[in-house]
This record gives structure tokens, C-alpha cells and sequence, in this order.
């Protein structure tokens, strides 16, 4: 399958949701604090994640029962729908409330909701622009050279830019674990890969569950480790 320009402006644009793993680790650090001048309780970016997961959650709603937003909706978004987001949810609200629910079952460990929400959300878009422009061995609806792309730019990320962030590791005495790295990365790259199916008809949306999990795979192994 061609990678179509919408389907590049559609991963493009999700880059933006770097901005919530960000929030949720840097702005309520006591190291933040120091350098701005004043702090930002953790309560904040938690309550800016559900403000917006929320207002998604209604905004669907919305285009799906009233012509008027659902005509709004489609002349700012419709381009870069795909075909099943037509009469779905769209990727973007569960990406949300992922963030949401990592910010809560992480709140002890910030780290952990930066690392997975960051290699999920890259390491996604890196499957999806590979998969399609190159793609050639399928499994399923995706590729084994969209997944292989995922599983190396999670460890290029843990290895090649995480130590080089402030804080990030300052849990793991400054340095990479291995195995955490390795766990993690396999986690994105498989869940991604495979349908989360609980019964043939009810399968839990990737976008919200992967990053949940691999985090739960990660603080379980934190806990065994330090």
C-alpha cells in the first residue's frame, strides 16, 4: 500500500502529543521548580489530560448525533480520518486517555508515563510510515518491516536520546536498563502488532492499552530491580 500525504500529515500532527508526556514529567519537577521559580502541582497536568479527554469524548459524540459538528468536524479533520475512524472514535481520543490513565497508575513514577507514552506515540508512527511506504511481509493488517522499525527506534530512543534528557533517569542512577529497555520496547512492538481481543467482538483500541501495559511491564520490573 502507498503512503498517502495524509496519512504523513496525520503522524505529523500526533508528534504534538509529545506534549503530554512532557507535561506530566517535567512541569510538576522539583528540578523545574528550581530552575523556573515556582511550582506546578502534579494535579495540573493530570487535570489538563482529563479536560481534554473529556471534551474529545464529547466532540465524538457530538459528530456522530449532530449534522452540524459532524460537518465541522470533517472539514478540519476529515482528510486525515481513516476509514474506519468514520464511525469510530479516532486514535487521537484513545492516545488521550492513555496519557490520562498513565498520568494516575504512574503518579509515583512520572518517568515511566514519559518513557512509554513517548515510545508508543513514536514508535507507532515509525510502524505506520514504514509499514506502508515499504511494507511487504503482512501480518494481519500491519507489516513485519513496520514492527522491526518500532522495536529500533524504541531502543534508539532508550540508548540515543532518553540519557541525554533531563531527569529522566535520575531513578535509574543516571543510566540505561537494559532489560527494562529491552521489555519495553518488545511490549510497544507486539501489542501493536497483534489485535487486543478480549471476545471476537470486543478488542481493546491499541492506542489505549499498549502504553498502560508496557508501563505496567516496566514498573514491574523497577520493583525487582531498585
Amino acid at each position: 500500500m502507498a503512503l498517502r500525504k495524509e496519512e504523513i500529515t496525520r503522524k505529523l500532527l500526533h508528534l504534538f502529543a509529545l506534549l503530554m508526556p512532557a507535561g506530566i514529567f517535567y512541569l510538576p519537577h522539583p528540578k523545574f521548580e528550581e530552575l523556573a521559580g515556582f511550582g506546578i502541582p502534579y494535579a495540573v497536568p493530570v487535570g489538563i489530560l482529563a479536560f481534554l479527554f473529556f471534551g474529545s469524548v464529547i466532540v465524538e459524540q457530538l459528530r456522530f448525533k449532530v449534522p452540524a459538528v459532524q460537518k465541522i468536524f470533517y472539514k478540519c479533520f476529515g482528510h486525515m480520518l481513516r476509514q474506519e475512524e468514520k464511525a469510530k472514535v479516532t486514535g487521537s481520543t484513545f492516545v488521550i486517555g492513555a496519557a490520562l490513565i498513565c498520568s494516575i497508575v504512574f503518579v509515583n513514577r512520572p518517568h515511566i508515563s514519559f518513557m512509554v507514552l513517548t515510545l508508543f506515540i513514536l514508535g507507532d508512527a515509525i510502524a505506520a510510515i514504514v509499514g506502508l511506504s515499504v511494507g511487504r511481509i503482512k501480518i494481519g493488517k500491519k507489516s513485519l518491516e513496520g514492527s522491526a522499525a518500532c522495536f529500533a527506534l524504541c531502543m534508539i530512543l532508550f540508548y540515543a536520546a532518553f540519557p541525554f534528557m533531563p531527569w529522566i533517569l535520575d531513578t535509574w542512577n543516571g543510566k540505561v536498563n537494559l532489560l527494562i529497555a529491552v521489555a519495553a520496547s518488545l511490549s510497544i512492538t507486539i501489542f501493536e502488532l497483534i489485535p487486543l481481543k478480549i471476545t471476537p467482538k470486543l478488542v481493546i483500541n491499541d492506542n489505549l492499552a499498549v502504553p498502560v501495559i508496557t508501563g505496567g511491564i516496566m514498573l514491574l520490573i523497577e520493583w525487582a530491580q531498585f
